[in-house]
């Protein structure tokens, strides 16, 4: 629908999961699927580290909030205000205020510029040490800490001041050291 946008929910904390699916379910018994046109719990894939271990994770990007694209109005506000887990909109009293097409974007939610970015090949994986090709940090070395397909970003932990400082950086700003 033209007049859809993505709305923030807030959540008891922990109760996302079921909050996304208690609204999938409401929507399909009131017959409410051109209305409300998605329900998410947004995530980050992410590489973690414990005990010299690595393991691939799922993290909710927002803990305690649930993301639907709806068309607003009476009807659509009030299914997903009165699910069990909904403590209410995100804005100000008790009117939703949508997310800016840059938010919808950043979060990965824009289906269409997910489909635009071109598919690149990493050469190095979490624990491996780069170069930085470009910027402010340029031909410095760190550590890759984090890599994020989605936003085709990653993490490298690099040492200013006698201190490990991460830095966001595109994937084609760095490459291995060899």
């Amino acid at each position: 629908m033209a007049d859809a946008k993505w709305f923030v929910v807030h959540t008891y904390s922990g109760y996302e999961n079921k909050v996304k699916a208690n609204i999938e379910m409401t929507v399909q018994n009131r017959g409410l699927e051109d209305q409300i046109l998605e329900v998410a719990v947004p995530f980050e894939r992410a590489v973690e580290v414990k005990n010299g271990v690595k393991k691939n994770v799922e993290r909710k990007m927002l803990p305690g909030y649930v993301l639907v694209h709806m068309e607003m109005n009476d009807e659509t506000w009030y299914v997903v205000r009165n699910t069990r887990g909904v403590t209410g909109f995100v804005g100000p009293g008790s009117k939703p205020v949508p997310l800016t097409d840059a938010e919808v974007r950043n979060m990965g939610l824009d289906k269409e510029a997910e489909e635009k970015l071109p598919e690149i090949e990493l050469d190095f994986e979490v624990g491996d040490e780069v170069v930085i090709l470009e910027g402010n940090w340029e031909n410095k070395t760190g550590i890759v800490k984090q890599i994020n397909e989605h936003k085709q970003t990653v993490i490298i932990a690099i040492d200013m001041f006698g201190r490990e400082t991460p830095v966001e950086l595109s994937f084609t700003a760095v490459r291995k050291k060899y």
